[in-house]
């Protein structure tokens, strides 16, 4: 019988007796109108969506991605918090572990899900094209593996993302020119809708219907460029499960904060009757630095079913979000993230450490070019380091080179593992503000475990940087405001149950502690996410060797892959 009922789960893909699978992608990275506030441009797509197709796995699944380039951009597309074991050729940054894909071109991305469940997202990894080509990955636990929380009735991404009237490539490619800040978003998005809050924008508004009574898992990412949001609905709380596709303890919360390059995974339990209201969820910035930045709100509809009365008579309620630079809020929120640490998802945290790193990450200045006016301070161009070391992107990617030996022409390995020279990070800042220009890396052993403090400087202004690290989840320690303070500070670091992440914000005039084994080979990028300071230089990768050679414990590239 048992040999009968495996021969029809093979026969006719039977769920319930399926064990991984292998699941085909096909992505055509092509241009497509699209119309918001009244303004029409052209955008780059996936297969002509905004957002991108919903990209759906299970744990343990192979997935397969063929991405076609059809506009004039070069394009990457990462999987952004996928871990890529033995996988590194398919992670995506351009120039760090492959060239990018050129019009016309085709390139197939080929990974395993191992050990993750939850919601991550893909996106472009090169320029400013993440501002439209991104899309959700929604990653569903084994077959006959529940969730550790009630099952939903209903799973509902949200993607929170920033609409532009200027095509983002010369938006960006302007600031760079003159070395002022970039010229901000007309408006925020969710799933690809500004929502009523914004002028021409009633029809082009996210709704969420829901039945009274019922629980909804709301899939959220923030897909946004250049700010960190707050959300939240009103007159409902939120259940917090999940981050980065890592369960948490839950807790409940009136407003959540995510940074780009995260994700939130949230329980929302209807009413058990039918309110007569509709309810606005809104999403609005929360702000750090100096700099000007989109300071409007996108706004959702949460509509209740079979309420008897037509919804555009029913009152139209709105949330009451934090004030944009309320960093109490933030960090008490921050705070209460904690690993579900439970038998079947522990917390392994590294409880010793072989390395120790301290960087500072934040705004600089480089100087302006021989006959050329620059709008950055004093005359300067913007630029933003990692101990003051703005990382020059190469010409030749690091994971080829370094996979083929030739790393001594493409790339250093004498990152400083602290700053060169000490100051007081959040105090007056020095009276040089010039960066360095390099491509360096940090080398590791295979399966060090790594502590990294990042601490804010008040170069430029203090401001929160929420830093992404490919290849590795970590656990978040321990953070701060103020300078760390080697001495003292560590005896406060949660080694129990500390929150597991793929991306972290530095608190604004503060510091934030991470560790993690270097347990994944390869060339691993680690940048800010905030699209311009990735721009001006934040940004540096780190390389783990197992094995005298790379190729000892590395794959060799694919034959398809782009060659610069």
């Amino acid at each position: 019988m048992a040999s009968l009922l495996l021969c029809l789960s093979v026969l006719f893909g039977l769920p319930h007796f399926s064990s991984a699978i292998t699941r085909h992608y096909k992505f055509d990275i092509r241009l497509q109108n699209v119309t918001r506030l009244c303004h029409t441009k052209s955008i780059v797509t996936v297969n002509g969506q905004y957002p991108g197709p919903k990209l759906i796995a299970r744990e343990g699944d192979r997935v397969i991605v063929k991405v076609t380039n059809q506009v004039s951009n070069n394009i990457t597309i990462h999987w952004h918090g996928i871990r890529q074991l033995q996988s590194g050729w398919a992670d995506g940054p351009a120039y760090i572990t492959q060239c990018p894909i050129q019009t016309g071109r085709s390139y197939v991305y080929n990974f395993t899900i191992t050990g993750q469940r939850g919601t991550l997202f893909y996106h472009a990894h090169i320029s400013w094209l993440r501002a439209t080509v991104h899309g959700p990955i929604i990653i569903l636990p084994k077959l006959g593996v529940p969730y550790p929380f009630a099952k939903p009735y209903k799973e509902v991404p949200m993607i929170f993302g920033e609409w532009f009237n200027e095509d983002t490539e010369v938006v960006i490619s302007q600031a760079l020119q003159t070395g002022g800040a970039p010229n901000v978003s007309e408006a925020y998005t969710i799933n690809g809708l500004p929502g009523p809050l914004y002028n021409c924008s009633a029809k082009d508004t996210f709704k969420l219907k829901v039945k009274p009574g019922k629980t909804y898992l709301l899939r959220i990412i923030n897909a946004a460029l250049n700010d960190e949001l707050f959300f939240s609905i009103a007159n409902h709380s939120i259940t917090i499960v999940e981050v980065d596709a890592n369960y948490v303890k839950p807790f409940a919360t009136k407003t959540l904060l995510i940074t780009p390059g995260q994700t939130t995974n949230v329980l929302l339990k209807a009413r058990p009757n039918s309110p007569n209201s509709r309810f606005l969820m809104e999403a609005r910035p929360y702000a750090t630095g100096l700099g000007t930045f989109d300071n409007t709100t996108t706004a959702g509809l949460l509509e209740y079913e079979n309420t008897g009365i037509s919804s555009g008579n029913l009152p139209l309620l709105r949330p009451k979000l934090p004030a944009l630079n309320d960093t109490a809020y933030a960090t008490n929120f921050t705070n209460k993230l904690r690993s579900l640490a439970s038998a079947q998802y522990p917390a392994k945290v590294p409880q010793t450490v072989d390395r120790k790193f301290f960087f500072t990450v934040g705004l600089g200045t480089s100087p302006c070019p021989t006959n050329q006016t620059c709008q950055g301070p004093n005359g300067t161009k913007f630029a933003a380091s990692v101990n003051n070391i703005s990382f020059a992107l190469p010409s030749t990617a690091l994971l080829q080179a370094h996979f083929f030996g030739q790393q001594n022409k493409v790339f250093t390995a004498d990152f400083p593992k602290r700053p060169l020279f000490p100051f007081n990070y959040t105090g007056t800042p020095p009276n040089n503000t010039f960066v360095n220009n390099a491509t360096k890396t940090v080398v590791l052993p295979y399966n060090t475990s790594v502590e990294l403090v990042m601490q804010d400087t008040s170069i430029q202004g203090i401001e929160s940087h929420p830093l992404h690290l490919h290849g590795f989840n970590f656990f978040v320690v321990g953070q701060g405001f103020g300078n760390y303070d080697q001495t003292k500070d560590p005896s406060k670091f949660n080694l129990v149950d500390p929150v597991e992440r793929n991306t972290i914000g530095v608190p604004a005039g503060g510091w934030v502690a991470i560790r993690f084994f270097a347990d994944n080979p390869g060339v691993w990028f680690m940048h800010c996410h905030i699209e311009i300071h990735i721009s001006w230089g934040l940004r540096m990768a780190w390389v783990v060797m197992d094995g005298e050679l790379p190729s000892q414990k590395l794959p060799p590239p694919p034959a398809d892959l782009p060659m610069c």
